[in-house]
């Protein structure tokens, strides 16, 4: 999936008819072979409509709020086009349940279980400061152990490797380079503004806002880690946006070095066939817009490229 100013686009490779054939469901390593099929549909973001959403730490929470509906609109379009022929397409509802569930779950383990298991001793800790760096200590080994366990999973090799396929085309892209795969193909799969280094720039930036509150009864603990989730990603936000801009430099490659070297359990090499998906995503963007022509405002819903 790829996003631009204007219009966003997914690109599929189709089960071919063999894979197709009798209902089969494919294994979720099994790679696809058939034909590639690309949708784009036309963005209008709400940063455009109202100035005081363009403001800094705003404009972040819009725009992650934008990237989360689109990326969950993508994966239902790929889900649907690899069912077996003869089953129905997962439903609007079905998936909006799914996307509730896994808000709450996510919250409940990285902000609300880490919070609670340092509250069980949180007396023997002699200040605010160091309850707070402890919960965060706890939430990135957390956050660390359910990457590790994730990328060991067969299933979702294939997942990483596309991941791996949309950094290299963007890098492609932003190097100025013909896109073509065995272009892509020389680019790292590390890309500085992926969702992953942007979590744990969350989990960083999580001791700075919440420090300051101290060490409260449990139950605003908790309410405070939830209410607390926007802001923390706004700011997060801003800071990825900023090592962004200053990429070239020496220091802030330094500082990206731990998000950057954490993409390697969320990425694997892709094959020249995963390149030429993500080619034609992109490729379906270029042909609307030109984002490199775009103006700083109009980026900010680009900021976290994949």
């Amino acid at each position: 999936m790829m996003r631009g100013v204007s219009t966003w686009a997914v690109a599929i490779r189709n089960p071919s008819a063999e894979q197709r054939a009798n209902g089969r469901r494919m294994a979720g390593d099994e790679p696809a072979r058939g034909e590639i099929s690309v949708e784009s549909f036309p963005l209008v973001s709400v940063l455009k409509r109202h100035r005081s959403l363009r403001w800094p730490v705003i404009r972040g929470v819009v725009a992650l709020g934008e990237s989360l509906r689109i990326g969950f609109r993508a994966l239902s379009i790929s889900v649907n086009r690899q069912m077996p022929d003869g089953e129905e397409e997962i439903s609007r509802g079905t998936w909006a349940g799914t996307v509730v569930l896994a808000l709450a779950m996510a919250i409940g383990l990285f902000f609300l279980l880490p919070v609670g298991i340092t509250s069980l001793f949180g007396d023997a800790l002699p200040n605010a400061l160091v309850f707070v760096i402890v919960e965060k200590l706890i939430r990135v080994a957390i956050f660390l152990a359910y990457l590790y366990a994730v990328s060991r999973m067969k299933d979702l090799q294939r997942v990483f490797e596309y991941h791996g396929a949309e950094h290299k085309t963007i890098s492609c892209y932003e190097a100025g380079v013909p896109l073509t795969p065995e272009n892509a193909q020389r680019f790292s799969r590390l890309h500085p503004r992926c969702g992953t280094s942007f979590l744990l720039i969350v989990m960083i930036v999580a001791v700075v806002v919440f420090a300051p509150l101290g060490t409260p009864e449990w139950y605003w603990l908790l309410i405070s880690r939830v209410v607390g989730i926007p802001i923390i990603a706004g700011l997060a936000f801003e800071v990825i946006k900023w090592f962004g801009r200053n990429r070239t430099k020496r220091w802030a490659q330094i500082l990206m070095l731990p998000g950057m070297k954490l993409q390697l359990l969320t990425t694997r090499e892709p094959d020249l066939d995963q390149l030429a998906v993500a080619i034609a995503a992109l490729e379906a963007v270029l042909a609307v817009e030109s984002p490199r022509d775009a103006g700083e405002e109009d980026r900010v819903g680009m900021e976290v490229v994949a």
